[in-house]
């Protein structure tokens, strides 16, 4: 499950798993709350990310660790992608997670939300009918297809397709907002609010799934940071098991270490890349003592 997406417990401080909301005062004053608020929700709330990863570094540093590649859409078709899938067993798709996590209101019984109600973050548009929403892809699988998704083997696309370990990967949002988004990159399409916040969440997807960005999307891109605040969070890696299905990169042995709850320790910051660890930030993560700095700008073992 997503995020702090836990049966028998609080959904991000909205949904109580099998109990209603605390009365229908409340409740309205809630939502009157929310409803002022949409139309600030993208331009003045930061990325929304694990509460693990809560260092934060500029976002250009992560825009240019991002590899720049001429993109190809030769061999794509969206049955590469499987949807919507049970990947952690508890019962409910992929689909059904993402709408339980994103409810602002309702009751969680099974896999569903009685009386619930969605607020689409790209067009402020409020639903209490989740079938009137679709569940966007942040960076579509087309876009993720040309970006090296086309080297990935069919389990990690269903992985990245059913993303539900970065809260940024999967949004619910209006099916008119998400048919307009289609699979255009922020070169070709940006919502008309919040548009820091998006570009900010579209690098760190690419970022946590080690995938390209062409010129002109890193062009539009730098456009839009130069007017936002400069800092965002990093989002958690995924794993890189399944890249280069032919086999021919061989998996980086990490070197023995007793230190609990650390990452495994590498013998070099590519070997770390390469399993999908890293960056660290200096005095937030002990295992940058392990590497060196060798540009000096308190990020080691960055791509």
């Amino acid at each position: 499950m997503r995020g702090s997406l836990m049966r028998g417990r609080v959904l991000r401080g909205r949904v109580l798993r099998g109990r209603v909301l605390r009365g229908r005062t409340r409740l309205t004053s809630r939502l009157v709350t929310l409803l002022s608020c949409v139309g600030l929700f993208f331009a003045s709330a930061p990325v929304v990310l694990p509460a693990s990863a809560a260092s934060e570094v500029p976002a250009l540093r992560i825009l240019n660790s991002l590899q720049v590649n001429k993109e190809t859409r030769d061999g794509y078709s969206r049955d590469l992608f499987k949807l919507w899938s049970d990947l952690d067993g508890d019962g409910c798709d992929t689909r059904q997670q993402v709408l339980i996590a994103e409810a602002v209101a309702g009751v969680v019984r099974g896999c569903t939300v009685v009386g619930g109600m969605w607020i689409s973050a790209y067009d402020g548009v409020v639903t209490s009918d989740p079938s009137s929403f679709d569940i966007d892809h942040f960076v579509p699988l087309a876009e993720a297809w040309d970006s090296g998704a086309w080297n990935w083997s069919a389990s990690r696309r269903e992985r990245f397709a059913n993303d539900t370990g970065y809260a940024g990967s999967l949004i619910a949002v209006t099916a008119s907002s998400n048919r307009s988004k289609s699979d255009r990159d922020p070169a070709d399409w940006l919502p008309a609010r919040g548009q820091c916040t998006y570009v900010k969440t579209w690098i760190a997807v690419k970022y946590r799934w080690s995938l390209a960005i062409d010129l002109f999307e890193k062009s539009a891109v730098q456009r839009i940071l130069a007017g936002c605040p400069p800092l965002m969070s990093l989002p958690p890696l995924a794993s890189a098991v399944g890249i280069d299905a032919g086999g021919s990169r061989p998996d980086p042995t990490p070197v023995p270490t007793d230190a609990a709850g650390l990452d495994p320790r590498f013998r070099t910051c590519a070997d770390a890349n390469a399993a999908g660890f890293g960056p660290y930030v200096r005095g937030a993560d002990q295992e940058f003592g392990w590497y060196i700095d060798r540009d000096r700008d308190g990020l080691a073992c960055e791509r």
